[in-house]
């Protein structure tokens, strides 16, 4: 055997080791990795997420109205609206306007005395009872006139409270509304009664009317508590006795009620608002426009049980 060949036989047996130790490298990595124990599979479980939604105790009210809100005074946010923010005629609720204005322009003692052009509104029949010269503080014949709806009495609050701003009716009302902070709100006289056949003596919104009754019921709790009776009675300064019901026979079953005011003529159909207590201290106010001389009664009716559940986190009670 030459060098060569020796050369030859040399590096094949080099080849051979080598490739014998690469073998055995590889036997060694793969018996180390059958030898670790296999990691459990863990199952992925589910998650089930539980529906939070509060139940909407507003949802499908059969409401006549056309326009309704649920206000809170408190937090002063709009719990529910139906066209709240359209003008519609406010038949006798513009007489919450008319008690607002003259208990900012008069105060709560002052002298109103009833004259001509007061008894030329009170109907044929002479609903008030009251007589020419009779005279009332301002707190007993506001009283009076919102509880029974006294189209006589509004008639002199709206006179005495222009005469003293020295202003129109009209202008002195619709300073009021704009002192209580009303965009929609206007009245042609006090006591609301229409005009004509298509004129309404005032109008507003469903939201004005919701943060009127509110501001009346803070600056005059008293005059806001007598219409939460179910009938009312004044006496003149002269002695004389006047007393009517509740044109809301209603009051005596709302719940923790603090106002109450109703409204109907033919333009406006039947109006309605109230403010109660939906907790402790915590005043709303529900307004209905636009509804029937009777479904006014059940539209509020109907607000304050939803708005209750609403409070409760309900659907409804």
């Amino acid at each position: 055997m030459n060098t060569a060949d020796l050369k030859q036989l040399a590096t094949s047996n080099r080849a051979r080791r080598e490739a014998s130790v690469a073998l055995l490298i590889a036997v060694v990595i793969l018996g180390i990795f059958l030898l670790i124990p296999a990691k459990p599979k863990v199952e992925q479980t589910p998650v089930v997420v539980a529906a939070t939604t509060t139940p909407n105790a507003y949802a499908n009210l059969p409401l006549q109205g056309k326009a309704a809100i649920v206000y809170d005074l408190t937090t002063h946010q709009t719990i529910f609206a139906k066209n709240a923010d359209a003008q519609l005629p406010l038949a006798s609720l513009t007489k919450l306007l008319t008690v607002y204005a003259a208990v900012h322009e008069l105060g709560l003692n002052t002298t109103v005395t009833i004259d001509s052009k007061a008894l030329s509104v009170d109907g044929p029949d002479g609903i008030s009872g009251f007589s020419k010269g009779e005279s009332f503080s301002l707190k007993d014949l506001a009283s009076f006139t919102l509880t029974a709806s006294v189209n006589a009495g509004a008639t002199a609050l709206a006179e005495a409270t222009a005469a003293r701003a020295g202003k129109t009716e009209p202008d002195a009302l619709a300073a009021a509304a704009a002192a209580a902070g009303l965009s929609q709100t206007y009245a042609l006289n006090g006591s609301g009664l229409d005009v004509s056949s298509t004129l309404s003596g005032g109008y507003g919104s469903a939201r004005d009317v919701a943060l009127l009754a509110g501001a009346l019921l803070s600056e005059a709790p008293s005059i806001a508590q007598a219409t939460t009776k179910p009938s009312v009675s004044v006496s003149s300064l002269g002695g004389q006795v006047h007393s009517l019901p509740n044109t809301n026979q209603g009051v005596i079953h709302t719940p923790d009620i603090l106002l109450s005011k109703t409204g109907y003529t033919d333009l406006a159909g039947g109006n309605l608002v109230v403010v109660f207590d939906a907790g402790i201290n915590h005043p709303v106010a529900v307004a209905i426009l636009g509804s029937t001389q009777d479904a006014r009664f059940s539209d509020v009716d109907t607000l304050v049980a939803a708005t209750l559940a609403h409070f409760a986190g309900t659907a409804s009670l």
